[in-house]
């Protein structure tokens, strides 16, 4: 189903609810890539890998929504994997995990999560990937 009006906006109803809590440019990516993918694949998983990807790409997940990075590019080291279809790399959920420890370690510290000065950085990734999921889970209910 497309997630596009004829206009070029999103559709609100075809959404994921993270993508429902931010902004048009986040929304807009999201739907377009998901129906190009779409017309070039079919509907289904890989649509919507496709369109997550894009948005990752120029977007990361901050507690329940999707925020515009500074600079777009990677932020998942799983990305880069030739073998990430199979399973293989880590992934942390729309963390943008290429940033400086110290960035996630103020982005920990935002967050409240508690701990945090004894982090590596890996450690301080999957931590607001919780964080990030426990927040989107809190907002569905």
């Amino acid at each position: 189903m497309p997630k596009t009006t004829t206009s070029g906006a999103a559709k609100q109803s075809e959404l994921p609810s993270t993508l429902r809590r931010s902004g048009q440019k986040a929304q807009r990516t999201f739907a377009k890539a998901h129906d190009s993918a779409a017309e070039e694949y079919g509907e289904g998983e890989r649509a919507h890998r496709v369109a997550y990807a894009a948005l990752k790409h120029t977007h990361e997940k901050v507690g329940d929504h999707w925020e515009p990075k500074a600079e777009a590019g990677d932020s998942d080291p799983r990305s880069s994997s030739p073998r990430a279809r199979e399973g293989v790399g880590e992934t942390y959920g729309g963390v943008d995990a290429s940033k400086p420890k110290a960035k996630l370690y103020e982005e920990a510290k935002r967050a409240g999560i508690e701990g945090r000065s004894r982090m590596s950085k890996r450690e301080l990734a999957r931590a607001l990937q919780r964080h990030n999921d426990r927040e989107t889970a809190r907002a569905r209910a």
